[in-house]
């Protein structure tokens, strides 16, 4: 694989790479934000490794960036900070993995195999459910013409309600393919995030799409 690692500790740096290369990847490596933007436009990469606190630039901050201009390569945030809160910031600016400081090399190598292995972006990135569409490559959330502000988590989530519209999904579904493999994830988080996308659908009248399946989970209709 090609993997982009953004560390701005030089020997922090140079391991990482060194243990990659070991394993045959491709590596580049951006010491600041400024240079991990214009590596990761610049050329398509199969990972990229963030890490959170850069000397320019915020890991999240350019995490951010980068997926508003609807760049899809899956990223795993590395991190010195273990608060929940820090966690939570680093997944809802798009983060598809995370791994606190200091790690194990082979639990690095596993989280990255694991996400080589998703399946690339398709090109047909509109998803739709009745008038509630997704534009996956713009990250960009509308009802009709009014568009809906989405976290990054928020918009995961709407995202496989859309793909399994009209269906009943539980929390564990949703679990296991919006949050993955995560550490520390309870299901009463998603209830959490329902919440959250419920009030955002309500603001532009769509709230009642979204519906409570009691003792089972969720479903998005298309109708109301």
């Amino acid at each position: 694989m090609h993997i982009l690692v953004v560390e701005d500790e030089p020997k922090m740096a140079a391991l990482i790479k060194r243990v990659l290369v070991a394993e045959r990847h491709v590596v580049d490596v951006a010491p600041d934000g400024v240079t991990a933007i214009g590596l990761a436009e610049s050329g398509p990469h199969d990972v990229i490794v963030l890490d959170r606190m850069l000397p320019d630039i915020d890991g999240v901050t350019i995490l951010r960036l980068l997926r508003a201009k609807g760049l899809a390569t899956p990223v795993l945030m590395l991190t010195a900070l273990g608060d929940v809160d820090d966690r939570v910031a680093g997944l809802d600016a798009g983060a598809d993995d995370y791994l606190g400081k200091p790690f194990a090399f082979s639990e690095l190598l596993a989280r990255v195999r694991a996400l080589g292995r998703r399946p690339a972006p398709t090109q047909e990135s509109r998803l739709a459910a009745g008038d509630i569409t997704l534009d996956e490559l713009r990250h960009v959330a509308a009802v009709g013409e009014r568009t809906v502000d989405l976290s990054a988590r928020e918009f995961a989530l709407l995202g496989f309600l859309i793909r399994h519209a009209n269906q009943v999904v539980t929390r564990q579904q949703i679990l296991d393919q919006v949050w993955g493999a995560e550490p520390d994830v309870y299901s009463n988080v998603v209830d959490l995030y329902i919440s959250y996308l419920r009030r955002k659908l309500g603001e532009v009248g769509r709230a009642d799409r979204l519906r409570t399946v009691r003792g089972v989970g969720y479903s998005l209709k298309t109708e109301d």
